[in-house]
């Protein structure tokens, strides 16, 4: 059986954000239903000290929102000691460990803010309107081109393009 799947490579038209690859990836039937959110930072263009380590990783900050709610910053650090020995380690923020109570799923969330009339976490209709803007041109070219649609297998990660998709510029899903 086939699910649905979605990967896009995008960019915002600013100069702050010039050049760097937004990935999004979403589909039905994946091995894991999950949500996060990946800051992937640059590696600095010369490094002031000689690599002491195997290989140190990617600083990055990961913010999980499904299915348990964290923050973790992955950089690189001297291990304390004699000598320069690097390591790539994790500050991990936690919310079930920190808070120490039990945390709604999405739906529950959703019902009550509806109860209580708490429209704090709910989409404006502006924001709506500018995200279909967003959406409807994508939706109008795979209409348009009905063979740029790839099936995959459910239970996978996606067809292969979606892999293709972030190594044509040197990255790598977090799966």
């Amino acid at each position: 059986m086939l699910g649905a799947f979605v990967a896009i490579r995008a960019y915002v038209d600013s100069w702050r954000w010039a050049g760097v690859p937004f990935f999004l990836r979403t589909g039905k039937r994946l091995p894991a239903q999950q949500s996060y959110i990946v800051v992937r930072f640059k590696s600095v263009p010369h490094m002031i000290f000689e690599k002491h380590s195997d290989d140190t990783g990617y600083n990055s900050l990961v913010i999980t929102l499904q299915p348990d709610e964290g923050i973790k910053l992955f950089l690189t650090a001297k291990v304390p000691g004699k000598g320069m020995n690097l390591r790539h380690v994790a500050l991990d923020l936690d919310f079930n460990n920190v808070f120490r109570r039990r945390s709604w799923n999405a739906y529950e969330r959703l019902l009550l803010d509806a109860i209580r009339c708490d429209s704090t976490l709910f989409v404006r209709r502006d924001e709506i309107e500018a995200a279909w803007s967003w959406i409807d041109p994508i939706v109008d070219g795979w209409e348009n081109s009905p063979n740029s649609i790839k099936p995959y297998a459910a239970g996978t990660w996606g067809p292969h393009r979606a892999k293709e998709l972030v190594e044509e510029l040197g990255f790598c899903w977090d799966e």
